[in-house]
């Protein structure tokens, strides 16, 4: 057996405090636990890392000088040539992460990920690079907003991450140094303790999102919801997929997701695009359209539907 190798992963743009949370990271006496530790870094902007200062003993420190470093031979390269037991990751905020996740060898193991940005820039980025920044939020652990304002409307920083993901903390970190934990509830737009869960057109993609990430919250439950069928000759006999095209980040981006549904012959001849409104029952049962366990509707009613007005589910 191959021992794991635990990585820390630091997103973020150029000049997003990475470079600084890394170095004051690595001066913590108690970082060094006498592990051989590879410092990945794949940009390199005004700050400088200064490893005269760490208190981590055994740091190797590779720079990644172009996106054709960044391969599976060329890390297992590293692993082997410097013994790597741990490694810490400053990612370039123009690269994509399926890249580093293909490039990884076999034993690296992703512990910790965090997401840091300039909080005077992030909305601008938002607004025009906003694949990047999706990019970076929807499977980190935490963003960190450094350089923060009283004036900023946290708000609006909230909603952008809470779009993308409902699973990392926020930390506003103001100039100065004080940090704050963002304690903003966020009320699902339909209750999930309701005899009947409703699902509004609107809130498809926000039902879609909590349902994959919460599914014990609602086995047991009833959900009314319009989708578009999807019919396969894989699915077995008597069920359907309904679902919804999500935009998520862009345009490019759009795809169609959607859950099992048995539907007890309740309604004949669903054709694929078929607009249909179901009234179901959620379990948890093995279904070829998940290729394992997953929440499959039993459906109670079934009807046949007019097209939400916006076909295209958002995160408005």
């Amino acid at each position: 057996m191959r021992q794991e190798i635990s990585v820390y992963l630091f997103l973020g743009f150029l000049e997003s405090g990475k470079t600084k949370f890394i170095q004051e990271t690595l001066e913590d006496k108690r970082m060094d636990s006498g592990e051989k530790t590879l410092l990945l870094v794949c940009e390199e902007g005004v700050e400088e890392y200064r490893p005269e200062k760490f208190a981590v003993s055994d740091v190797a420190m590779v720079t990644l000088e172009s996106a054709d470093e960044l391969n599976a031979e060329n890390l297992e390269r590293l692993t082997k040539k410097y013994g790597v037991q741990r490694v810490v990751v400053e990612y370039n905020g123009t690269w994509l992460l399926q890249q580093f996740f293909d490039a990884m060898p076999e034993s690296w193991v992703i512990n910790q990920m965090m997401t840091f940005f300039d909080a005077n820039t992030f909305l601008n980025y938002n607004a025009n690079m906003r694949q990047l920044v999706f990019d970076k939020i929807q499977m980190t652990q935490m963003v960190v907003f450094n350089r923060f304002k009283g004036e900023f409307e946290k708000m609006r920083f909230h909603k952008t991450v809470r779009g993308i993901s409902r699973r990392p903390d926020i930390v506003y970190e103001y100039i100065g140094g004080k940090a704050e934990y963002d304690d903003i509830e966020d009320p699902l737009p339909f209750d999930v303790n309701a005899p009947v869960v409703e699902i509004e057109d609107r809130d498809f993609a926000w039902f879609y999102s909590d349902l994959a990430e919460k599914t014990s919250n609602y086995v047991g439950k009833t959900v009314r919801f319009k989708g578009m069928a999807a019919l396969s000759k894989k699915l077995p006999s008597g069920y359907i997929v309904l679902g919804r095209h999500i935009m998520t980040c862009c345009e490019a981006d759009i795809a169609y997701d959607g859950f099992a549904v048995k539907t007890n012959g309740l309604l004949k001849d669903i054709k694929t695009r078929d607009w249909l409104t179901v009234t179901g029952k959620i379990i948890m049962e093995y279904n070829s359209v998940y290729r394992s366990q997953g929440p499959v509707f039993v459906a109670e009613k079934l009807e046949r539907a007019e097209p939400p007005e916006e076909q295209v589910a958002t995160y408005y």
